[in-house]
C-alpha cells in the first residue's frame, strides 16, 4: 500500500497528518513539544518530518500523550507504517530499537518520580531534555557510518554519572525506524551472556556494552569477549552492526596502558578493540552547552531548569540529574555508623574488593572508623539500624548502599588439590555501593590508610581469592607489611595463583623447597605455571641440575615449556652442549618452536647442514622463520652464497622478507652493489619497506631524485614514511631547502621536525621557527621544546621561553619544566621556580614534583610540604618520598618519617626506591595507624 502521489507509505503520511495537525492545534512549537513529552528536540523534528524514517513507538506514545490524541490508534500506524517500509525484527539476539525503555538500559533516572501516560499505556519514567553536546555529534557520524553498512564501535570513558549511556541512548534513537535490533548481554552474567550470544548477531544490531568493565575486564572471558567482537566488526556477512560501550577513565587507562618490558600483558586484545574507539565525555557542561540547557529549560523542561538552580557553578548538570548530590549529602549527614559502614565501603572498593561487599565484612569494618564517644554510645542493633538508614531512595532513585543478589556460577568448579580447595561463596547478604560515592571516595579517602578492623574483617569475611590478592598489594604498597603477610596467605587458601606463586618462591628463598614444590604445583593446578618455571631457574642457579629439570618439565606438563627452553640456554651459556641439546629437543617435542631455532643452530655449527636445515624448515612450519633466517645469514658469512639464497627465498615464502633485506645489506656491504639491487627488489616484492627505503637513498645517492622520490612514495604507500624524512634531510644537507621543506611536508611531522633543527644549527633561526610552528600545527609541538632548549643552551634566555610558552599553548609543558631543570642546574634557583610553577600550573605534575623538591632545597619546607601533598593528589607520591629522603640524609629522622607515613597511606605508586627508604624507616612495617609495627616473624 504505497502513496503514489506523494512517495510515503499512507500510513506513514497519515500518521504524520495527525500529529502535525495536533501540534497546530496545541500552538506548541517543535521545542516546546519536546519539553512537554520528555523527548530530544531533534527526535521531535525527525518524526515530522516527511524525508526520516518511522518513529518509533516509544516516540509515538509521547508524543501522542503529550498532544492529547488516541494513543492506541497511533500506534496502530506506527506499526503498520514500519511493516511498510521493511523496518521488521530480524534474527539473533536482541529486540527491536524501538521496544527499550532508557532505564533497562541502565539510563540514569532523574527526578523523583513518574508520569503517568494516557490510558491504556504504561507509565513511564520522564527524561530531562537532552543537550547534544561534541562527542554526541562524533557518535552520530559513528551511527550513520554503520547505516551507510559499515560496521562500528564506540566506547564513550567518562567519570560517573556524566551522561556515557543516555549519550548512547540518543544516538541510537534514529536506527529505531529502520528495522535495528539491540541487544543488551546481561544475563545470567554480563561476561557469560556476552561470550554465549555473540557469535550469534546478526546484521543491523546494536551491541550494548553498558559498563564494559563487565564485558572486557572479566578475568577469566575478558579477552576472549574482546576477539568475538573484534571478529564481529570485521564479518561482512554479519554487519552492519554497532557496537556502543562505556567505561570509567581508570578502566580505560588499565585496559589500554601497555605493559612494562617482561610482564604479563592480561588486555592485549582489548587494547587492540579500543584502540581509536574510545570518545571522552567532559565531566561539565561548557558554555554553549549551559546555553543550549538554559533554553530547553526556558520552554518548559522542569527537571533540566531544577538542575541547572543547583549545577550551574560548576557545570554538572548530569550528576546532579543522577543524583550524586543527594547521595553526597546523605553521605555526609549519615548517622556515625552509617558513615563508618559506608566509609569502608568506599575503602574497599579503592583498595580492589569486588562489586558486591559482603554485610558481616562491613559490620566488622565499620568499627574502628567511629571515634570512640560514638562507638560507646552503639546499641545492639546499629547495624541493622545503618543499613536501613542506608538503603533509602534518594534524589534519583538511587540508594548509597543497596542490597544485590550475584547469580550463583554456572560454570564447573575450578580443580582443586588436596593442599587446598575452591573458594568457597559468600555466604549471607551483599552490597553494592553507589557509583557516586564509590568514586567521591577514591578521591576524598585516598590519601588514608583503613584503619585495622578493615584489615581483621577482609582476614575473617572475604572469600574471593581477587579480592583477597588485590588487598595484599594495597597492605604492601602502603607498608602494612604484617596485614599483607596474612591476607596472602588467605588468599593462598582460597585459591590466588598469583598468592602460591608467590609464596612458593618465598619459601623456596628461605630452604623450605618441599613446601615450596606443593605451592606451586597447586598454582600450576589452577592454571599458573609460572612459580614452577621460576623455581626450576632458581634450582638450576643454584647447581640443582636435577631438581631444576624435574620442575621445568612439570611446567611444561602445565603449558609452560618455555621453562625447558631456558633450562637448555641456561645449560648452553655454562658450556653443557648435551645437556642444552637434551633439554632443547624436550622442549621442541612440546611445540616450543624457539627449541627447534636453537637446535637447527646447534647443528649448523656441529656442521649438519642437513640436520640444521630440517629443524628449521619444521620451525617455519610451526610459524617461526627465525631459524631459516639465521641459517641465511649464516651461510652467507660462510660465504655459500647460493645456499643462503635459497634458504632467504624459503623465508620469503612463508611470509617474511627480513632474510632477502638482510643478504642485500650484507652484499651491499661487501660491495657488490649489483647483486645487492638484485636482493633489495626481490626483498620488495615481498613486501620490504626497508628495501624500498635503501634503494631509494641508492638513487638519491647516484643523483636520480626522481626514482628515488618514486620509492618513496611507494615506501610510504606501505607505511614506512621515513624514506621521505631521510631524503628531506638529505636534500637539506645537500643545500636544497625547497625539495627538502616539500618532501618534509609530505613525510611525517618528524621531518619537518628534524628540518627545523637543521636549520636552528645552521643559524636560520626565523626559518627553524617557521618550521617548528608548521610541526606543530601537525599535532608535534616537541620541536618547539628542542628549539627552546637549543636557544638555552646558546645563551637566548628570552627566546627559549618565548618557544617554551608557544610549546606550552599546544598543550606541551615538558618544555618549560626542562627550561626550569636548566635554570636550576645553571644555579638560577629564583627563575627555575618561576617557570617550574608556570608549568605546575598548566598541570605538568613533574614540574610540580620538580618545584617542591626546589623548595625543600632553597629551605621553604612547608611549601614544599604543600606542593609534594598536592601532587600526591594528584597520583604522585615521588615528591612525598624524595623530601623524605633528603630529610632522612640530613639527619632529620623525625621530618623524613611524617613525609614518608604520609606517601605509604597513599599507596606505593610504582617508583622503584621507595621501599627502600620504608625499610629503612620502618624494617617490620607500619601498624594500620601508622605506628610502626613491632618485631615479628613471618
Amino acid at each position: 500500500m504505497h502513496d503514489e502521489q506523494n512517495g510515503h507509505h499512507r500510513a506513514l503520511t497519515e500518521l504524520r497528518e495527525r500529529l502535525a495537525g495536533g501540534l497546530a492545534r496545541a500552538r506548541l512549537t517543535q521545542t516546546q513539544l519536546a519539553a512537554r513529552a520528555g523527548l530530544a528536540r531533534t527526535t521531535v523534528s525527525e518524526a515530522l518530518s516527511p524525508t526520516k524514517p518511522v518513529p518509533s513507538s516509544k516516540t509515538v506514545a509521547a508524543l501522542a500523550d503529550a498532544l492529547r490524541l488516541p494513543v492506541q490508534e497511533l500506534l496502530i500506524l506506527q506499526r503498520t507504517a514500519a511493516e511498510e517500509s521493511g523496518a521488521i525484527p530480524m534474527g539473533g539476539p536482541g529486540r527491536p530499537v524501538g521496544e527499550w525503555e532508557p532505564h533497562d538500559l541502565e539510563v540514569h533516572p532523574a527526578g523523583p518520580g513518574e508520569t503517568a501516560a494516557a490510558s491504556g499505556t504504561p507509565a513511564a519514567r520522564v527524561l530531562p531534555g537532552y543537550v547534544t553536546r561534541e562527542h554526541d555529534r562524533m557518535l552520530a557520524d559513528a551511527v550513520r557510518d554503520t547505516t551507510a553498512g559499515r560496521s562500528r564501535i564506540v566506547v564513550l570513558v567518562g567519570t560517573s554519572s556524566t551522561g556515557k549511556t543516555r549519550a548512547c541512548w540518543e544516538a541510537v534513537q534514529p536506527l529505531a525506524g529502520q528495522g535495528w535490533q539491540l541487544w543488551h548481554p546481561f544475563d545470567p552474567t554480563r561476561a557469560q551472556a556476552a561470550l554465549e550470544d555473540l557469535h550469534r548477531v546478526g546484521p543491523r544490531t546494536v551491541v550494548w556494552l553498558n559498563e564494559a568493565q563487565h564485558y572486557f575486564g572479566d578475568r577469566t572471558v575478558g579477552e576472549q569477549i574482546a576477539a568475538a567482537v573484534h571478529q564481529l566488526l570485521v564479518s561482512r556477512e554479519r554487519g552492519p552492526v554497532l557496537v556502543l560501550g562505556t567505561l570509567w577513565p581508570e578502566y580505560a587507562h588499565q585496559y589500554t596502558a601497555l605493559p612494562a618490558p617482561g610482564a604479563e600483558d592480561p588486555h592485549s586484545r582489548v587494547r587492540e578493540l579500543l584502540a581509536g574507539s574510545t570518545l571522552t565525555v567532559p565531566d561539565v557542561f561548557d558554555a554553549p552547552a549551559m546555553a543550549a540547557a538554559d533554553a530547553l529549560a526556558e520552554c518548559g523542561d522542569v527537571l533540566l531548569g531544577n538542575a541547572l538552580t543547583r549545577a550551574r557553578t560548576d557545570g554538572r548538570v548530569t550528576q546532579d540529574l543522577a543524583g550524586a548530590p543527594e547521595l553526597l549529602n546523605r553521605y555526609q549527614q549519615a548517622s556515625p555508623a552509617a558513615k563508618a559502614v559506608l566509609e569502608a565501603a568506599m575503602d574497599a572498593r579503592r583498595l580492589g574488593v569486588g562489586l558486591h561487599l559482603p554485610q558481616a565484612f562491613l559490620t566488622d569494618a565499620a568499627t574502628d572508623y567511629l571515634h570512640q564517644s560514638d562507638y560507646d554510645h552503639l546499641t545492639d542493633d546499629w547495624a541493622e539500624q545503618s543499613y536501613a538508614e542506608l538503603a533509602k531512595l534518594v534524589y534519583g532513585k538511587q540508594v548509597p548502599l543497596r542490597r544485590t543478589i550475584p547469580r550463583p556460577p554456572r560454570r564447573p568448579p575450578t580443580p582443586t588439590t588436596a593442599v587446598g580447595t575452591a573458594a568457597p561463596q559468600a555466604t549471607g547478604p551483599q552490597l553494592r555501593l553507589a557509583d557516586y560515592l564509590e568514586q567521591h571516595g577514591r578521591i576524598t579517602r585516598r590519601h588514608m590508610c583503613p584503619p585495622a578492623s578493615f584489615w581483621h574483617a577482609a582476614h575473617a569475611h572475604l572469600t574471593n581469592p581477587d579480592d583477597l590478592n588485590n588487598l595484599t598489594r594495597a597492605a604492601e604498597q602502603r607498608h602494612r607489611l604484617q596485614w599483607a603477610h596474612y591476607l596472602r596467605h588467605q588468599a593462598a587458601d582460597h585459591g590466588s595463583t598469583e598468592a602460591l606463586h608467590r609464596l612458593a618462591i618465598m619459601r623456596e628463598g628461605t630452604g623450605d623447597r618441599e613446601a615450596a614444590e606443593a605451592l606451586a604445583r597447586q598454582a600450576a593446578h589452577h592454571g599458573k605455571s609460572e612459580a614452577l618455571y621460576e623455581l626450576a631457574q632458581m634450582r638450576e642457579e643454584a647447581g640443582d641440575g636435577e631438581g631444576a629439570e624435574a620442575l621445568a618439565r612439570q611446567a611444561a606438563h602445565h603449558g609452560k615449556t618455555e621453562a625447558l627452553y631456558r633450562l637448555a640456554r641456561m645449560r648452553a651459556n655454562a658450556g653443557d652442549r648435551e645437556g642444552a641439546a637434551d633439554l632443547a629437543r624436550q622442549a621442541a617435542d612440546h611445540g616450543n618452536t624457539e627449541a627447534l631455532y636453537d637446535l637447527a643452530q646447534m647443528r649448523e655449527e656441529a656442521g649438519d647442514r642437513e640436520g640444521a636445515e630440517l629443524l628449521a624448515c619444521q620451525a617455519a612450519d610451526h610459524g617461526n622463520t627465525e631459524a631459516l633466517y639465521c641459517l641465511a645469514v649464516m651461510r652467507e658469512q660462510a660465504g655459500d652464497r647460493e645456499s643462503a639464497e635459497s634458504l632467504a627465498r624459503q623465508v620469503a615464502q612463508h611470509g617474511g622478507s627480513h632474510a632477502l633485506y638482510s643478504l642485500a645489506l650484507m652484499r651491499a656491504e661487501a660491495g657488490d652493489r649489483e647483486s645487492a639491487e638484485t636482493l633489495f627488489w626481490q626483498a620488495a616484492d615481498h613486501g620490504s619497506t626497508d628495501s624500498l627505503y635503501d634503494l631509494a637513498v641508492t638513487r638519491e645517492e647516484a643523483g636520480d631524485r626522481e626514482g628515488a622520490e618514486a620509492l618513496a612514495r611507494q615506501a610510504a604507500e606501505r607505511g614506512n614514511p621515513h624514506v621521505l624524512h631521510d631524503l628531506a634531510l638529505m636534500r637539506e644537507g645537500a643545500g636544497d631547502r625547497e625539495g627538502a621543506e616539500a618532501l618534509a611536508r609530505r613525510a611525517r611531522p618528524e621531518a619537518l621536525h628534524d628540518l627545523a633543527l637543521m636549520r636552528e644549527e645552521a643559524g636560520d633561526r626565523e626559518g627553524a621557527e617557521a618550521l617548528a610552528r608548521q610541526a606543530a600545527e601537525r599535532g608535534n609541538p616537541h620541536v618547539l621544546h628542542d628549539l627552546a632548549l637549543m636557544r638555552e643552551e646558546a645563551g637566548d634566555r628570552k627566546g627559549a621561553e618565548a618557544l617554551a610558552h608557544q610549546a606550552a599553548e599546544r598543550e606541551s609543558t615538558d618544555a618549560l619544566h626542562s627550561l626550569a631543570l636548566m635554570r636550576k642546574k645553571a644555579g638560577k634557583q629564583e627563575d627555575a621556580e618561576a617557570l617550574a610553577r608556570q608549568a605546575a600550573d598548566l598541570g605538568s605534575l613533574p614540574a610540580l614534583h620538580s618545584l617542591a623538591v626546589m623548595r625543600e632545597e632553597a629551605g621553604h619546607r612547608e611549601s614544599a610540604e604543600a606542593l609534594a601533598r598536592q601532587a600526591a593528589g594528584h597520583g604522585s607520591t615521588e615528591a612525598l618520598y624524595r623530601i623524605a629522603a633528603m630529610r632522612e640524609e640530613a639527619g632529620e629522622r623525625e621530618g623524613a618519617e611524617t613525609l614518608a607515613r604520609i606517601a605509604a597511606d597513599y599507596g606505593n605508586h610504582a617508583l622503584h626506591t621507595l621501599p627502600k627508604l620504608l625499610n629503612s624507616l620502618w624494617p617490620y612495617g607500619l601498624d594500620p595507624s601508622g605506628k610502626p609495627t613491632p618485631s615479628w616473624q613471618p
